[in-house]
This record gives C-alpha cells, sequence and structure tokens, in this order.
C-alpha cells in the first residue's frame, strides 16, 4: 500500500513510518506542517524512495485532497497534543484536532480510502488511583482539559462520518508514550534531558498520578495490526499494562542515573491534571492477536535514556526555552 502518515514527523508518527519500512513493504507519503514538535530529523535514514515528506497542513483541503487521491490508506496522527500547551491557548488545538480530522474525513469519504484515526484514552477523563476499573471501548467520554476534548471531539467526527456517510474509518485510544523522538516539553524527555544536565526532576503535586505507559514502537505495532485486520468502525484500545505513578518513573530514571530515589523537587500541580490512566486492551489481543513486546518499563527506559544520550543534538537546541516556559509557570 501507499500510505499518507499524517504527523509523520513527529514523536508517535515517525515511529510509527520507521515501524512500516522496517516491518512492511508498503510506501509511506508524510504530511506534516513541522511545527515545533515536528522535525525532519526524525525521519533521517529511511529509503527515500520509499518515504516521501509533504510539507503542509492538514486544514489545507485542497493539498489534503491530492495526498489522500494519491493514497490507498490515510493513518491521522497529526494533531497538537500537549496539555499544558492546551491550557495557555486552546485555539490551535481546536483548528488541528478539529478541523484537521474534518477535512481529513471528508477527503476520504470524497476517494473512498481506509481511514485510521489515532487518539488517546485521555478524552475518558480520568480514574480514582484506588479504583480497580480500567477503560473500555464503552466508557463514557469525559475530557478534562482543551486538548482531551479536542480530541473527543475528533473521535465523536470520525464515528459520525462511518455511520452517516459509510467512511472505511477505525480509531484506536492508546495511553502514554514514551521512547525516542519524543519533544522535551514531555514528562518523560524533561525527566531525562534534566538528568543528563545533572537538574534534579520536577513532579507535579505529589507525583502520584498514574500513567498506563506504552512503548511507541508497541503503540506502532498496534496500529499497523489495526490498519490491515481491523474492523471497519471499531474502536481498539492500546496500552501495554504498564500503569505507574510519576513518582515511580522517576525513581526508575533517577536509579539509571545513579542518583538517590528522593532527588527530585515538587513543583505546582497542573490544573484539571487526571489521576490516573489504565487501559483494557483485551479487544487488540484476542481479536486481533497483537501483544506488546516491551512489557518490561525498566528496560524500555533505559533504552529511551541511552537514545537521548546519543542524540544530544537532536535535543539540546530546545532544552534552554523548554525549560524557561516551565520556570515562567513556577515547574
Amino acid at each position: 500500500m501507499r500510505i499518507l502518515v499524517t504527523g509523520g514527523a513527529g514523536f508517535i508518527g515517525s515511529n510509527f513510518v520507521h515501524h512500516v519500512v522496517r516491518e512492511t513493504r508498503h510506501d509511506v507519503v508524510v504530511l506534516d506542517k513541522l511545527t515545533y514538535a515536528g522535525n525532519r530529523e526524525n525521519l533521517a535514514g529511511l529509503p527515500e524512495g520509499r518515504v516521501t515528506l509533504e510539507v503542509g497542513d492538514i486544514c489545507d483541503a485542497a493539498l489534503v485532497d491530492r495526498l489522500v487521491a494519491e493514497s490507498d490508506a490515510v493513518v491521522h496522527y497529526a494533531a497538537e497534543s500537549h496539555n499544558d500547551n492546551s491550557l495557555n491557548d486552546p485555539s490551535p488545538f481546536i483548528q488541528t484536532n478539529i478541523v484537521g480530522t474534518f477535512v481529513l474525513l471528508e477527503a476520504v469519504r470524497k476517494h473512498g480510502k481506509r481511514f485510521h484515526h489515532v487518539s488517546t484514552d485521555e478524552v475518558y477523563g480520568d480514574l480514582e488511583l484506588d479504583d480497580p476499573a480500567k477503560f473500555t471501548e464503552t466508557t463514557p467520554y469525559n475530557p478534562s482539559s482543551p486538548y482531551s476534548a479536542s480530541k473527543a471531539g475528533s473521535d465523536h467526527l470520525v464515528r459520525a462520518w462511518v455511520r452517516s456517510f459509510g467512511v472505511q474509518a477505525t480509531l484506536s485510544n492508546c495511553s502514554n508514550n514514551y521512547g525516542p523522538y519524543q519533544h522535551i516539553e514531555k514528562f518523560i524527555p524533561r525527566q531525562i534531558t534534566n538528568l543528563i544536565d545533572g537538574v534534579r526532576p520536577r513532579l507535579y503535586g505529589q507525583g502520584v498520578n498514574v500513567r498506563d505507559w506504552i512503548h511507541t514502537e508497541d503503540h506502532s505495532s498496534a496500529v499497523l495490526r489495526i490498519l490491515e485486520r481491523g474492523e471497519i468502525g471499531r474502536t481498539y484500545l492500546i496500552g501495554s499494562d504498564g500503569e505507574r505513578s510519576n513518582k515511580e518513573i522517576v525513581e526508575i530514571l533517577l536509579e539509571l542515573f545513579d542518583r538517590p530515589a528522593d532527588d527530585y523537587d515538587l513543583v505546582a500541580d497542573r490544573p484539571g491534571h487526571d489521576l490516573r490512566y489504565a487501559i483494557d486492551n483485551t479487544a487488540l489481543r484476542t481479536e486481533l492477536g497483537w501483544e506488546p513486546q516491551f512489557t518490561d518499563i525498566r528496560a524500555g527506559l533505559a533504552d529511551t535514556v541511552r537514545w537521548y544520550r546519543d542524540n544530544e543534538a537532536w535535543w539540546r537546541p530546545a532544552k534552554d526555552a523548554v525549560e524557561a516556559k516551565y520556570r515562567a509557570f513556577g515547574q
């Protein structure tokens, strides 16, 4: 196939492109606006004959129409995704996550193309820390931030286009990703790069918030499996049973850097900070036969630390600006 990957120069999207090139014979066209979170270097080393980068906006209907017409399938990763940024200025999240998804849906409807929509578990809100329940495909939506609300809106658009217009679409809601190429404004790479610089990590509140961490390589393999075998109209939840509190993640990272387990600072909590996310991935495992490979989070984090150590030139230019922004908010 020829797959159009929106946001394919960003963190999760670029890892998917690498996975597709390595594991299949499909060709890939990446559509990416190359905002601060997109980077040409994320696609470095991929064969030019199989991967093409188109710089542009998913809200550009003419460009999207042409690229969709030339493709067999669309995998839609492009999104504004940083919660803190959505609290400071929600407008780009509405434009990209909702309007951009609408533009793509209209193009795949017109040309009759297969569509997979990548979303987040944050659309479900949060769970209590002591609640044994997990998110399922039928959990009611209850988003907490402008980011998760905009992603919830885009999910509803996809389902409506499937039902109303027969668009051949599937959806996935994934837990928090970690791994190579993640922008250093995000939680894990920020802690890693601070530790590389000898700076104490910083935790929101008391660090008790729990996320269901998944290595981005496992996310990529799940999306590919859904694209190739998923039932049209279905939503699949992607997670690897990796529930850990932010405090536990920082303690593992401190251990990897030979630092004391309590060598971190607590900072002001983020407004509306969700307590806990947890994914029930039963349908993905039983119906599509998918299994995560990175089940040891300590080993996955060690691999991620090595990547950031080995690729300082990739993240160093943005470091000062990211830390200055956090300092302005007392974080």
